[in-house]
């Protein structure tokens, strides 16, 4: 008899997600829904508005991916105004976009995506010497597992699991699971760092905000270029930008890298993160121009798995529909004539698999209605997957040079075939080679940059809106988490409309109206579960996409009971409790 496990929150994620699997006597998941439960609804918010200040709301869309928002509104209004912008700007937004992206990559993996690979209660067990000469292993050059470190380490999250109240940070997890696979030396390891990319996410915020004035949610973009002239005219910031960058650089080959090659030894044969794929299609932007009509990252698609083949991408075959998400419209538009308006119909009586076993009574998804915040998005009818695999597989195809060059050295000291990359830890390496391209490649702007002020000092175009005209446009590209694209219609000088189509909207994206499913469904179906009660096996899967869904918080008490509930007309202001 099948039952049906929820999965609500996920947490380490950025918003709310939650997730539903239906799950055979044997274990295996037979189907699997996945709803987002919080509305955005800052496409309503900026219809009427000045389309110049968009862009500093539509960063708000995100409290980690701020730039990401900042830098594809802006572009977007760019695009629709005709705007060209300078040169010396174009490499300033995509310095900026190194820091974002060394900055959220190894981030997901170690604070949010990491313990799902790596036991920290095993840790607490191993010998720090054999740690210590371990390491060299994956790398010429560790980081943070000197013997003297890795104890350090163990006394540190000691001190967390003696404490009444558990292990603090690492509390209410699986340990033990019996999917986890890293040795109890290579946990250390792993651990070790974890500790160490908090200090390297503190420097990354640092490096943002030298040309950005701050982070998150920088202030020197603006539509035309950049304003932070003073700053990359000044020595001291742009010497500054570059020995941070070498810092980050260096945690990536040597602490991110290496611990990829660690998981992909250990974790190749395991079935829960190797099970084939439910979508093969895949999607990527280009993105990080580096010198004058180069990119680092390439646009194309790619269909069924099929890597002989890289598709252009036509932007008019993009749509979202809404049969199962909880809009009124349920018909799939072009985000140009997309549509914001809530129809929630909310969750029905049903029961799930307790935290003893046993069948408990809850609310769940009526997977034959609405169930999901987030619209499902197509390619020509087709869903797409976006994020750092599609761009790795995208450029590999495409003969990018320098990817090609990446992968297969990867390829190499893995063992692993290309194929392989199709699967939950291809998805986990393909977000570290992104980052690895990324601190290899990212300098040759930095030096472009300051070869180019020599001569030329320009950082912001002009332009003029006519408000008898009517204008669309749309800022596409690749950011953390895959494909993002922010599409404006403007009309008597002011937005008429406005929409965001997100990466973690075509992955996570509930069943279309032909009942075809995203990436997140489709990927938890044929996935076997050890133990119904600690489904490691979800969260990791999940995890492996990097969901950033809406931001914003739930107020309850401890037994989920709501305190208030808050009414917001965006339009006007008003609130009502």
């Amino acid at each position: 008899m099948s039952k049906r496990v929820i999965v609500d929150p996920i947490t380490r994620i950025e918003g709310h997600l939650r997730a539903e699997v239906i799950v055979g006597d044997d274990g295996v998941v037979q189907d699997a829904f996945v709803s987002s439960t919080l509305w955005r609804g800052l496409e309503v918010i900026a219809k009427g508005r000045d389309p110049r200040n968009i862009p500093l709301m539509m960063q708000r869309i995100c409290g980690v991916c701020t730039y990401s928002h900042y830098l594809k509104s802006t572009m977007a209004v760019e695009d629709a105004l005709d705007i060209k912008i300078p040169y010396n700007a174009e490499l300033v937004r995509t310095l900026m976009n190194a820091a974002l992206f060394i900055h959220d990559h190894p981030v997901h993996f170690y604070h949010l995506h990491g313990v799902d690979w790596v036991d920290i209660v095993s840790a607490l067990s191993a010998d720090p010497a054999k740690a210590s000469k371990l390491a060299f292993k994956y790398t010429d050059n560790p980081i943070a597992t000197g013997e003297n470190d890795l104890k350090k380490v163990q006394e540190k999250i000691g001190k967390f699991a003696k404490n009444p109240q558990g292990l603090g940070p690492f509390a209410n997890a699986y340990w033990g699971h019996g999917t986890y696979k890293l040795t109890p030396e290579q946990n250390l390891i792993a651990l070790s760092h974890y500790l160490k990319a908090l200090e390297m996410q503190r420097l990354a915020a640092q490096m943002m905000a030298i040309f950005g004035a701050k982070q998150p949610h920088p202030q020197s973009l603006t539509v035309g270029g950049v304003t932070c002239v003073m700053d990359i005219l000044n020595p001291a910031k742009m010497g500054e930008y570059l020995v941070k960058f070498q810092e980050l650089a260096d945690f990536i080959n040597n602490a991110y890298y290496p611990d990829i090659l660690m998981a992909v030894e250990m974790y190749k044969t395991e079935p829960s993160v190797m099970k084939p794929m439910g979508v093969k299609n895949f999607m990527a932007h280009k993105e990080f121009m580096i010198g004058r009509n180069e990119y680092l990252f390439d646009s194309g698609i790619i269909m069924n798995g099929d890597l002989s083949k890289v598709l252009d991408i036509d932007e008019d075959m993009i749509t979202e529909e809404a049969t199962h998400s909880w809009y009124k419209n349920d018909n799939p538009l072009h985000p140009y004539d997309g549509e914001t308006d809530p129809n929630y119909t909310g969750f029905v009586d049903g029961e799930t698999v307790g935290p003893d076993g046993e069948m408990v009574k809850t609310k769940q998804i009526d997977e034959n209605q609405k169930y999901s915040w987030i619209k499902s998005p197509r390619y020509n009818g087709e869903p797409m997957e976006v994020g750092p695999l599609a761009s790795i597989l995208v450029g590999y195809a495409s003969g990018n040079k320098k990817v090609t060059e990446v992968v297969g050295e990867f390829l190499g000291k893995t063992g692993i075939p290309a194929a392989a990359l199709f699967s939950t830890l291809g998805r986990t390496g393909a977000r570290m080679l992104q980052a690895k391209l990324v601190a290899d490649n990212a300098l040759v702007a930095f030096n472009n940059l300051i070869e180019n002020l020599k001569v030329d000092q320009e950082t912001c175009a002009t332009y003029t809106i006519d408000k008898d005209k009517v204008y669309q446009g749309r800022g596409m590209g690749d950011v953390p988490r895959g494909m993002l694209s922010h599409w404006i219609r403007i009309k008597n000088g002011v937005v008429e409309n406005y929409q965001a189509v997100v990466p973690s909207t075509w992955n996570a994206g509930p069943m279309d109206g032909n009942g075809k499913k995203g990436p997140y469904e489709a990927d938890l179906i044929g996935l076997k579960i050890q133990d119904l009660t600690q489904p490691l096996e979800i969260i990791r899967i999940i995890h492996s996409y990097d969901p950033c869904i809406a931001c914003a918080v739930h107020v309850m008490d401890t037994k989920g009971k709501t305190l208030s509930e808050y009414k917001l007309d965006p339009l006007y202001g008003e609130c009502s409790v």
